[in-house]
């Protein structure tokens, strides 16, 4: 009588790397990117936590897949950061996200160009969602790949500044970018 392997665990790798905008922390698995934000490493694995039965790893214990995961995502984040780069050609997975976050997140390169903005009642309305700005503002505030899926490109009715997870002063720093090029 054989006995069925128990099926290891997928393990995710975390990092975290020093930008233009701040600390982020990076979350990968062998095949894509997790994560990419501003919250710490013990809250990306509270949240991968809550929706996988995954193990995570710190940067010194990540596997090759993931260490070339890692290599894709900074060689583009600092591309992108310093001008060389105006979108991301990486493998995502969005299972942080809800099904409403990733609609709305997933929108945001096809209907916001670089060096662009929208207000949330605009993408809102552009979703089909007329009236939806709100919660618009929350699914974005829930984008578990910030730069990568460009939120910052989403800005109050008056087009003033408002919420991103890196500060405002990280938001302004990526449209000033974005308007410079």
């Amino acid at each position: 009588m054989s006995r069925k392997k128990k099926a290891e665990p997928e393990t995710v790798g975390l990092a975290t790397q020093e930008t233009a905008v701040g600390r982020m922390t990076l979350a990968v698995s062998d095949e894509a990117l997790l994560y990419c934000g501003f919250a710490f490493p013990e809250e990306v694995r509270k949240q991968l936590s809550r929706v996988t039965p995954c193990c995570t790893e710190e940067e010194a214990g990540v596997s090759a897949p993931q260490q070339d995961q890692l290599a894709q995502v900074r060689e583009q984040l600092a591309d992108f950061l310093a001008g060389r780069r105006r979108d991301f050609a990486l493998p995502m997975d969005l299972r942080l996200a809800t099904p409403f976050c990733r609609e709305v997140v997933l929108s945001l390169t096809g209907l916001i160009p670089y060096g662009h903005t929208l207000t949330y009642a605009q993408l809102a309305e552009r979703l089909g969602r007329p009236g939806g700005a709100r919660a618009v503002g929350v699914a974005l505030g829930a984008n578990p790949l910030c730069v990568v899926l460009p939120c910052h490109r989403v800005v109050g009715a008056s087009g003033k500044l408002t919420g991103y997870a890196g500060g405002l002063a990280a938001k302004r720093l990526l449209l000033e970018l974005e308007a410079g090029a």
